[in-house]
């Protein structure tokens, strides 16, 4: 997977690139089919960062998630939670998508043909 940081208005320092990168990380337990995570943080208000990150996963739209904090760890963590709710709905969805409205099966009525 890959992961890729970079920075608008800005620099980001490498010790705060490697935290990002290790949060950032943690989302492939949730959900191994992802194929890349673009974070970006805006830097423009330096008292409110926003960091915006983008999902790629196979075979669906890329997920997208933004966050505003007073630090800059703090908005990636935002987002990644907000991230990571994202794709937990989609797997439910994924999940459930084959099940019956009713939640259980219904039983097999035996068949009888007529008899005239």
């Amino acid at each position: 997977m890959l992961i890729g940081i970079s920075a608008r208005h800005g620099h980001i320092g490498h010790r705060t690139q490697e935290r990002i990168q290790g949060k950032i990380g943690k989302l492939l337990r949730f959900y191994n089919r992802l194929t890349s995570i673009e974070v970006t943080v805006d830097l423009e208000h330096r008292e409110s960062p926003v960091a915006e990150i983008r999902a790629t996963l196979e075979r669906h739209d890329d997920f997208v998630a933004t966050y505003t904090a007073p630090s800059i760890v703090a908005a990636v963590m935002g987002a990644e939670r907000k991230l990571e709710q994202q794709i937990r709905r989609y797997k439910d969805k994924k999940k459930h998508k084959h099940r019956s409205p009713h939640g259980k099966r219904s039983a097999v009525h035996d068949f009888r043909p007529e008899v005239n």
